[in-house]
């Protein structure tokens, strides 16, 4: 009881103590005021993180814990007064993912820490022990083809072997300077062997998971495909996706990888056993979620504020992009208390599939053209958990000159670190705002702190609700909430005219949005 009570007082003084500076700011403007009051010290952001990291978890598109949370988001942005409802904007492979129970067996019994990639089939529901083999250098396709027989009943290892899991960080701490340069010639020397796009001479691409080599070990009667994709983290490793079939297709930690890849290598009767619960559903419904506010005034002028929803499903979604969903979600709370009437509509885009070719917002942008046409801002955050640092007017100057305008007029304390560097350029992929700036929309990229977002979180295993800073979710929150309120209630709308980009580059091109899974990942 007494260890309970401490830490319950340790996580109150937290609590009481909040953002620094957070009971100093004072304005003439009442709704600027009031929505510093809300963001900063009635912020409801842990309460909607922990419901939707924790409880709804992971957002693969096409399987139903994406459109569990789909209908969480309606069901909370309705208990705010605000109307939401769900978009269909095409289909993609549907899947279910279970448990994924990974054992040594021989030369010695392990449990291996890894899990399944993305669409990966099970095991049929039972375990599956079969021996180790490593995808040997092939000097021709020939001999691939030649050596492919031998992977029937096997489980194939892909990956190079790490010849150390510790960061390099540790290593530039610890190490002698001759014993640095080895590692560093070693592992170079590893990665030269095993990388680029034909994978060990056999003329097939890896890509993220398993890729064509995947299929072709498949089709070859493989037990299975055991991959890595290790960050320098300990202990950290993305999942991505595999369009194997029948053949699961996992990966393993740095540490475990090494393990079995060295047991396999030195002939020690390397065993696995896999248990893999998994259920490939065919092509299913997946959707945008859009939560909106009628404008009063000028109801068919737009203020859009935009987060991806989706996520890849080897942790809980949480920084990549929980964290931009939850500042959106809780900016727009806060507007609807202190800004329920706005001059212009509000709007809010939770997109579906953005790790898969910005289905989403490019469906959106598809369906909805009287909207992108009037949109008078766009704000999109899609990096991580920290607090926002930098803003990218998309190109276009008088979007730049207007947020030198609100940013003077938000409290230093939110805004005393931010970057913007004039006009800047558009966006021409890898986030959202791509989707509206190839339509010469003023669309700001607004780009946090890292917090070792590209090595720690980034498509992990490690991506989870406790790597979310909520000081700098609150500061976003309350930025974005003043944002929006300025840009509604601004005067006039921001010119569409754009910087000549020079270098022979022109204006991004607008893609059509993948409606559905192509062929070749079903």
């Amino acid at each position: 009881m007494r260890k309970l009570s401490l830490t319950t007082a340790a996580l109150a003084l937290l609590a009481a103590a909040g953002p620094a500076g957070a009971q100093t700011f004072t304005s003439d403007e009442p709704v600027l005021q009031r929505i510093w009051q809300l963001g900063m010290e009635q912020s409801e952001t842990e309460n909607l993180a922990q419901a939707l990291l924790d409880s709804i978890g992971p957002r693969l598109s096409g399987t139903d814990m994406q459109k569990r949370g789909n209908d969480w988001l309606i069901h909370m942005y309705n208990s705010w007064g605000i109307a939401a409802h769900n978009e269909q904007v095409g289909t993609w492979r549907g899947w279910r993912r279970g448990h994924s129970h990974i054992d040594m067996l021989e030369p010695r019994m392990r449990t291996l820490e890894g899990t399944m990639l993305g669409w990966s089939p099970g095991t049929g529901g039972q375990p599956v022990t079969a021996e180790a083999i490593i995808l040997p250098r092939f000097e021709t396709e020939a001999e691939f083809e030649a050596w492919l027989p031998q992977v029937r009943g096997r489980y194939v290892l892909v990956s190079a072997p790490q010849p150390t899991c510790r960061p390099r960080a540790e290593w530039e701490q610890h190490a002698t300077p001759q014993s640095l340069a080895r590692m560093n010639a070693l592992r170079d020397s590893i990665n030269r062997e095993w990388a680029g796009p034909n994978v060990r001479g056999t003329g097939l691409s890896l890509a993220l998971g398993t890729g064509e080599l995947g299929l072709r070990l498949e089709q070859a009667g493989a037990a299975g495909i055991i991959a890595l994709r290790n960050k320098d983290q300990a202990g950290t490793y993305d999942v991505f996706e595999t369009y194997n079939q029948r053949a699961p297709a996992i990966t393993l930690a740095c540490e475990d990888y090494g393990l079995v890849f060295r047991a396999t290598e030195r002939e020690q009767n390397t065993r696995l056993r896999m248990n893999l619960d998994a259920e490939l559903l065919g092509e299913q419904p997946i959707y945008n979620t859009i939560a909106t506010v009628r404008g009063t005034e000028l109801p068919n002028e737009y203020v859009m504020l935009s987060a991806h929803f989706d996520s890849w499903d080897g942790a809980s979604g949480a920084t990549d992009n929980g964290t931009g969903t939850l500042v959106m979600m809780e900016a727009m709370r806060i507007l609807s208390e202190v800004y329920p009437n706005p001059k212009r509509t509000i709007i809010a885009g939770h997109w579906t599939a953005e790790e898969h070719g910005l289905v989403g917002s490019r469906a959106f942008t598809e369906d909805n053209p009287e909207i992108v046409d009037n949109i008078h801002a766009f704000f999109n955050q899609d990096n991580g958990t920290g607090r926002i640092v930098r803003i990218n007017a998309g190109g276009i100057p008088d979007a730049a000159r207007q947020m030198s305008e609100w940013l003077a007029r938000i409290p230093e304390e939110i805004s005393g670190e931010i970057n913007m560097p004039g006009p800047g350029s558009p966006s021409g992929g890898g986030t959202d705002d791509a989707s509206f700036a190839c339509h010469g929309v003023p669309a700001f990229g607004l780009g946090a702190l890292s917090w070792n977002y590209g090595a720690s979180t980034w498509h992990t295993n490690r991506d989870t609700y406790d790597k979310v800073v909520f000081d700098d979710l609150k500061n976003n929150a309350t930025l974005i909430a003043m944002l929006v309120y300025l840009a509604a209630e601004a005067p006039a709308k921001i010119s569409r005219e754009r910087i000549e980009l020079g270098g022979g580059r022109d204006w991004p091109a607008c893609q059509a949005a993948p409606r559905q899974t192509a062929p070749r990942m079903r």
